[in-house]
């Protein structure tokens, strides 16, 4: 054990445990260097980088001009419902609603109700849709904010003003601004964004 001792504390053992250790230094510097080399040239998944290159990916509707059907929710009781002005502009007499029909809808407002009456005919009580048909664009109304929507014009979202002449609690019937073919965009995007669609 002691000429262990004295062979370690020799010079050539010395110099040889400090080249050791030199070429340990340099050899975990030089695979530092490769793993951080590797890691760049490495392929990384950048959501604002694709956006930028590619086009913010998007989810869009092509949209025609259709006859269609919207559902407005009434409470009907023994054929009778009180609704508010603004949905009484939405009724009228001969509309279907559940398994009869619309009678009558009052244009002036109750006094002892503030709303306006609605009289229907074979419709059974609590919560019916009456039906409003019409011919125009069929949007989801979450596409659409203060009466405008994006729409894709050469891999670009473009706002575009429209008007609605009824909505119901999902969708919309839209009767002006836009056109057979055009791209709705579903997605949240600001206008002038580069947009590419994925889903439609």
């Amino acid at each position: 054990m002691e000429k262990i001792a004295e062979n370690l504390k020799t010079k050539k053992m010395k110099q040889f445990f400090a080249i050791l250790t030199i070429a340990i230094l340099i050899g975990w510097v030089a695979f530092r260097f490769a793993a951080v080399a590797s890691e760049n040239s490495r392929h990384v998944f950048n959501a604002s980088r694709v956006a930028i290159d590619q086009g913010m990916p998007i989810e869009a509707i092509v949209v025609s001009r259709t006859d269609g059907v919207l559902r407005e929710p009434i409470a009907v009781k023994n054929n009778r419902a009180l609704v508010s002005g603004a949905r009484a502009a939405k009724l009228r007499a001969g509309q279907k609603i559940g398994d009869g029909k619309i009678v009558s809808v009052s244009r002036k407002i109750d006094y002892d109700t503030g709303m306006h009456i609605v009289r229907t005919s074979g419709v059974s009580d609590g919560l019916q849709f009456a039906e409003i048909s019409g011919n125009g664009f069929y949007v989801p109304i979450s596409a659409i904010e203060n009466n405008t929507l994006m729409i894709v014009e050469d891999g670009v979202a473009s706002a575009r003003d429209v008007v609605i002449a009824a909505q119901d609690a999902t969708m919309a019937q839209i009767t002006s601004g836009l056109n057979d073919g055009d791209r709705v965009i579903l997605s949240n995007v600001s206008d002038g964004t580069k947009v590419k669609v994925i889903k439609k």
